[in-house]
């Protein structure tokens, strides 16, 4: 898995950017600001980490054009506008890939009907159920678990343990990390007599393209239809999305974020880590969400919400909730007394004043 290095032109062309400095230097690997050595490349995103620039050993620095060039010319430079990106794409050039063998282990259980196709990579002790077809290119690592009818699309990657349930669907290209569970049943009940009764969850989960989803998140089939995640959508560890929820295209949720049913996330939505968000409400396209949020009800497209909220007894934090809204107003109402008051002791003092003078 050797990578051969890049010349810092090759670099500088793949991103964008200008080089300032050596232009031939080889850079071979990508490193942090602290730790780098000859031959690596590193990145600095933000002006106060230049102090960084006199100790830095690096062969070249990826830097954005709003930071000051140093003039002592020891360092070489990349200079682009987005230093993270440029980061990105360097390091996917210079990182080894993984090698598959494109082999299906014997140690594996492969359905009659299941149909895989070319360069397929079958780790042991997996399981392949009846109808399903996988795409070509695909990587199965040890104990993934494909049900009946289950589509996989082309260049897929499935680590350890993901379970993707009967009929559920994944489209190309799509990345599922250790203990990813697509399809499990939605969390649906019915009361009678004192009990819950199980209402069945017979629909499916489609999963579309470039899609890349945490170390053990679930996604629930639908009660009926289809419960989706959009094209480019990223999800982290730890999220729950319920049953016939819709995740727009490219949208981010982070960890610990829970989804309950028939939700509809927009396009280029930001969802940060524990919010919460109750059922058949959508989220407007490209709204952002701050951490511990709690959202009760729609949000417009665009919108910027933020406010955790600490736990109180159930009766406090209901007045708090029905008074939050109201503050601004009752703020303004609040400072607009306090200049009344300022104006009136004036005026009493004036006339105290007036009075001893007599």
């Amino acid at each position: 898995m050797k990578v051969v290095g890049k010349s810092l032109s090759e670099l500088a062309s793949l991103v964008g950017g200008r080089v300032v400095g050596d232009k031939n230097v080889e850079i071979q690997r990508v490193a942090s600001i602290d730790e780098a050595a000859a031959g690596d490349i590193t990145f600095l995103t933000s002006p106060r980490y230049q102090t960084y620039l006199q100790s830095c050993k690096a062969s070249a620095i990826i830097i954005g054009n709003h930071v000051t060039v140093p003039s002592h010319g020891k360092n070489n430079f990349l200079l682009v506008d987005q230093p993270y990106l440029a980061f990105a794409k360097i390091l996917d050039v210079l990182t080894p890939k993984p090698h598959f063998d494109c082999q299906i282990s014997p140690d594996s259980s492969i359905g009659d009907s299941a149909v895989l196709g070319e360069n397929v990579t079958v780790f042991p002790h997996v399981y392949v159920g009846q109808g399903v077809k996988v795409g070509r290119g695909t990587v199965l690592f040890p104990s993934v678990f494909l049900g009946d009818g289950v589509v996989v699309g082309e260049d897929c990657i499935l680590y350890p343990q993901v379970t993707v349930r009967e009929g559920c669907r994944l489209g190309h290209r799509v990345m599922l990390h250790a203990g990813v569970v697509i399809g499990s049943d939605g969390f649906g009940f019915a009361e009678e007599g004192g009990a819950r009764r199980k209402i069945p969850q017979v629909g499916t989960v489609e999963v579309g393209d470039d899609v890349e989803i945490g170390a053990n998140t679930t996604v629930d089939r639908a009660t009926l239809g289809r419960t989706i995640i959009g094209r480019g959508a990223k999800i982290d560890n730890l999220v729950q999305i319920a049953h016939n929820v819709v995740v727009g295209e490219n949208s981010v949720i982070v960890a610990q974020a829970g989804i309950a049913g028939s939700t509809r996330i927009g396009k280029e939505v930001i969802v940060a880590g524990q919010v919460g968000i109750v059922n058949h409400i959508e989220i407007g396209d490209r709204a952002r969400i701050g951490p511990q949020s709690g959202i009760a009800q729609s949000v417009p497209p665009g919108a910027v919400l933020s406010g955790a909220i600490v736990a109180a007894p159930h009766k406090d934090w209901i007045k708090v909730m029905v008074l939050l809204p109201r503050l601004p107003k009752l703020w303004n109402t609040v400072r607009h007394l306090e200049r009344k008051f300022t104006q009136l002791s004036r005026k009493v003092g004036k006339r105290v004043t007036t009075h001893d003078g007599c």
